[in-house]
Parts: C-alpha cells; structure tokens; sequence
C-alpha cells in the first residue's frame, strides 16, 4: 500500500485529542483501537467523508510493527466490500476517521475500553484482576 502519511479531519483529530486527555493512552495507540471498531462495523465508510484537514501520522508511527497487520485487515475487508485494493490508501483514512469518532464516543475513561472486548475476554480479564 503506498501511503507514507495519513492525515485526520478536524473533527477526528480534535476528538483524538480528547480521548487521549481522558484515557491517557498515545494518539496511535487510540488510532489503531479506532481503526479496529471501525473495520467492525459493517457499514462501509465513505472516503469522501473524511477530508484530509488537520493532524498529520507518519504510517510507521501510527502503525509500528503492527503495520502489515493492519495492511492485512484492511485488505481483508475491502476484498469482502468488493473495493478495488487500489484505493486502500482512500479506505485506509476512511476507517481510521471514523474509528476515531467511534472509539471518542463509547469511551470516556480508560475503564470503558473493557466493554470493547468479546464477552469471554471481558470475562477472563475480570477474573484474573
């Protein structure tokens, strides 16, 4: 996939801002849960939504190793979407916007990321604490 940046729209970005302020977690960090939801969701997203307006990702630094995994997810999705895998880069932005205000809107402390588990982790996570 040929993207060496990615960039959030303003509202993304500012609501990026304010789940780090609550959970204390690093921007990417939050990105890649926000990214997950969104591969989650079975609407598809639509890129045209997600102007390219404010913060600014280097992929390595958003992604780190994990970035062939994400790559494989996404493509994953966009082959069950039946999206050309030329426009991954498009799709990729996409997913990350819209994960990010799925992800501000369910959390508001770093308590609320349980939920986001299947049950049966949720579970195992409790009963070990």
């Amino acid at each position: 996939m040929k993207l060496t940046k990615v960039r959030l729209t303003q509202e993304a970005s500012s609501r990026l801002r304010a789940l780090a302020g609550r959970t204390s977690l690093t921007p990417n960090l939050l990105c890649r849960i926000g990214f997950c939801l969104s591969l989650r969701e079975p609407s598809l997203p639509d890129p045209d939504d997600y102007p390219e307006e404010d913060r600014e990702f280097n992929r390595y630094t958003l992604l780190g190793e994990y970035d062939p995994l994400f790559v494989a997810l996404l493509k994953e999705r966009c082959r069950r979407d039946g999206i050309d895998l030329k426009k991954l880069p498009k799709y990729f932005r996409a997913h990350l916007n819209r994960g990010v205000i799925l992800l501000q809107a369910s959390i508001k402390s770093i308590g609320d990321l349980a939920a986001l588990l299947p049950r049966s982790e949720a579970r195992k996570d409790a009963d070990m604490g």
